[in-house]
């Protein structure tokens, strides 16, 4: 859809590190390659360029930023030479890049029109003894919200804020958890022992060869079961990188069309009702076409239509199974549903982001969603490479939220910015048409030498291609 290179005419790819000349390893990225499980000494073919002065926060969101990206390209990159053989390509991340596309759903235009990320519900409000954040972006959120709250349909902002004041932010929160609503008490912060991915190999089913191609996911097939951002942010990735991802919704769950215009990049979109036997037998087709999957719902909310990843994995030996969920699959909160302000009002980000003022504050992007989906992506990635040159089998990789977020308050250490190179993210953002409109919209952030520049495809209408793989 583009011309521009990842790496510049004029600025050469990096030349391949020598052990008498290594690169040096940037923590961040070696703590997310390591919990992939990917090679530490591929490690030395990553390197970062751009402006330092970008995502701005009292905690280390650059850091986490590039780390995910170059985790991701440097899995593409991996994938890539096993198919084509040769050395692993150089790894150049460009920091610019990946601060614009970790806020992707920020810079799309549609037509000239700004879409808007949160709804008027959304956002933190004063309690009788704290403060407590809203998530109403869905129409069914904010109607169970209003009806926990016992409001009527059409509560202005103003109202709901009087009402929130009158009670404890705890209350609020389990009120709403009881009506299948979103609201979390901003709580201070509080290490957990969440892991950043967790693998597991599941049988010893032998896997398809893969031969060589320009892409490394080309001719790989992903089912996306996933909404929002970060599931879909993952398989847009894997998009990018050729795959053919396929997302399935529920007919009878809507989807903000603005945020599938963002997120829809290189994929195609359908929908079946997983409850009519149909629909549930397409669906059986297309999982036994499928080399990997994609999930994005809370723990056991797709156990009932015979998705969990072990039943996945038993009609389908030797698939990759990527599980997302907000605030991991063991405790006491697994079951809830979430989203990355929520969480980042619940382990404790709101409080170390507050202003002087003492209001809960959020980082300068949903960089727990963003970055959780590029670790996705790179693990599905890296896990294909695994089948192929470790041990056979199935995969099936769990990640949340909440693991991402302990990771970047108590993993990663901050680096201060080296440099004042201004920042402009016009330099990483273009337009295209598409069958929304006119989309300006960011540019991907992967980089590795001879990959893509961007998607082949813009995003089409959600729900309306066929259930079918290419």
């Amino acid at each position: 859809m583009t011309e521009r290179p990842i790496i510049p005419a004029g600025d050469p790819a990096p030349a391949a590190p020598t052990s008498a000349d290594p690169r040096p390893v940037d923590p961040a990225t070696a703590h997310a390659w390591g919990a992939l499980g990917g090679p530490a000494v591929l490690l030395e073919r990553v390197s970062f360029h751009g402006p330092d002065a970008v995502l701005p926060a009292r905690l280390p969101v650059r850091q986490l930023a590039r780390a995910t990206v170059a985790a991701c390209s440097l899995a593409a990159a991996e994938l890539s030479a096993l198919r084509n053989g040769g050395e692993v390509p150089a790894v150049r991340i460009d920091q610019g890049a990946v601060a614009t596309a970790f806020v992707s759903e920020r810079h799309l235009q549609i037509d000239g029109r700004t879409p808007v990320s949160f709804a008027p519900l959304s956002g933190f409000w004063q309690t009788a003894d704290g403060w407590v954040r809203t998530h109403a972006n869905y129409p069914h959120h904010r109607a169970r919200l209003l009806d926990a709250l016992g409001l009527p349909a059409g509560t202005e902002p103003d109202r709901l804020a009087r009402t929130l004041r009158e009670h404890p932010a705890e209350w609020i929160q389990e009120r709403a958890y009881a009506a299948g609503a979103l609201a979390v008490a901003v709580a201070p912060p509080r290490p957990t022992a969440l892991p950043l991915v967790e693998t597991r190999t599941v049988g010893e089913a032998a896997v398809r060869p893969l031969a060589g191609a320009p892409l490394p996911a080309a001719g790989l097939r992903i089912l996306d079961l996933t909404r929002v951002i970060a599931g879909p942010v993952a398989t847009r990735t894997l998009a990018l990188l050729g795959a053919d991802v396929l997302r399935v919704d529920s007919p009878r769950l809507p989807e903000a069309e603005d945020a599938h215009a963002d997120t829809g990049f290189g994929k195609r979109s359908t929908r079946l009702d997983l409850a009519e036997a149909a629909d549930r037998a397409v669906f059986e087709e297309l999982l036994a076409g499928a080399d990997a999957v994609v999930t994005g719902y809370r723990p056991g909310a797709l156990d009932a239509y015979g998705l969990a990843a072990d039943a996945l994995l038993e009609r389908r030996p030797g698939l990759v199974v990527a599980q997302l969920d907000a605030w991991g699959r063991t405790g006491p909160w697994a079951g809830r549903r979430g989203f990355d302000s929520l969480v980042q009002a619940g382990v404790g980000i709101a409080v170390t982001e507050a202003g002087a003022d003492g209001r809960p504050g959020a980082l300068p992007a949903q960089a727990l969603d963003h970055g959780t989906g590029y670790l996705i992506a790179a693990g599905v990635l890296r896990a294909l490479t695994d089948q192929r040159t470790g041990r056979p089998g199935g995969r099936h990789l769990s990640y949340s939220l909440a693991g991402t977020a302990s990771w970047l308050q108590y993993g990663i250490e901050p680096i201060p910015p080296l440099d004042d190179q201004p920042y402009d993210p016009a330099s990483w953002i273009v337009e295209t048409d598409s069958p929304y409109g006119r989309l300006r919209h960011a540019l991907p952030p992967v980089g590795y030498q001879g990959g893509p520049a961007d998607w082949t495809r813009p995003p089409g209408r959600w729900g309306t291609d066929a259930p079918v793989w290419h």
